[in-house]
């Protein structure tokens, strides 16, 4: 049995040249247009949500990075404030870090 993949259609609207000019690309990369622009638009949109969501680090700032993990300084007082508003405004009881479990009665 073979399962039946969903298509929706995305038109796109072109000025003559830009669509000769990818009616050619097409032709030379041996695609029919619509192959030729979603494989681009597609590599296009892997590049773009990379760039939004990966983080490259050079060798000094992964391991400023790293100690900063593994070495936490102690929270400062305005650190502090923040956590006792956030957890005022979560309705959290007061002291909890979060993972500790506490009885409501």
């Amino acid at each position: 049995m073979t399962s039946k993949v969903e298509s929706e259609l995305v038109e796109l609207v072109l000025d003559v040249h830009s669509k000769r000019k990818l009616e050619q690309a097409a032709a030379h990369a041996q695609m029919t247009m619509s192959e030729f622009v979603l494989t681009n638009a597609l590599e296009a949109a892997d590049q773009t949500i990379e760039g939004f969501e990966k983080i490259v680090l050079g060798a000094d700032a992964w391991n400023a990075f790293y100690d900063a993990l593994i070495n936490p300084p102690e929270p400062n007082e305005l650190l502090k404030r923040a956590v006792s508003r956030y957890r005022k405004r979560m309705g959290c009881k007061p002291g909890l870090t979060g993972d500790e479990e506490y009885d409501d009665s």
